[in-house]
């Protein structure tokens, strides 16, 4: 049997035991689906808000040129720590905004070749954190949190932390 025969069975045969054990199971499990399906929409149209102030807010940031003004006077900061300057605008937008970045990243990406060491860096950075402000306002204001208090601090220190390590790794494991 070849793996490409198993990935072309593998969600036909999921969603065929799911309806199965939906049918044999004690409780309805159309019921069950319909109330799952009606939780999900009531915490989707209670994060509305707060997708949308972070969609503006993003988009702002990005067409005010806020990230070139503030790629240029971190540039020589970055370069002593041993983060390529290249990898900036990517940094800068990384934990605001994961569209963005990913455009950043493809950017870098052609601007520079895949296997340059800032495309190495940036592809681990990418693989290896997310966009903490869109991930932190959605969770606590999913479950009502007003006061965010240690998160973001917390949450940017590991950003951090994931960049200079990212850019480590890369040296020790792809520099000669």
């Amino acid at each position: 049997m070849s793996i490409e025969l198993v990935a072309a069975l593998a969600i036909p045969l999921v969603v065929a035991l799911v309806g199965l054990l939906m049918l044999t199971g004690r409780e309805s499990g159309f019921d069950g689906f319909t109330k799952g399906a009606t939780a999900g929409l009531r915490s989707a149209v209670k994060l509305l808000p707060t997708l949308t102030a972070l969609l503006v807010a993003v988009r702002m940031f990005g067409a005010s040129g806020a990230v070139e003004w503030l790629a240029k006077p971190l540039t020589p900061l970055f370069d002593a720590l041993g983060v390529p300057a290249e990898l900036l605008p990517l940094l800068i937008t990384r934990p605001i905004s994961g569209s963005a970045s990913t455009a950043g990243y493809s950017a870098l990406l052609s601007a520079y070749g895949a296997d340059s060491f800032p495309a190495l860096c940036a592809s681990v950075i990418m693989g290896s954190s997310d966009t903490l402000v869109y991930v932190i306002s959605v969770y606590l204001s999913s479950i009502g949190v007003t006061k965010s208090r240690h998160a973001y601090p917390c949450a940017t220190a590991v950003m951090l932390f994931c960049i200079f390590f990212s850019c480590l790794i890369c040296r020790i494991w792809f520099m000669p």
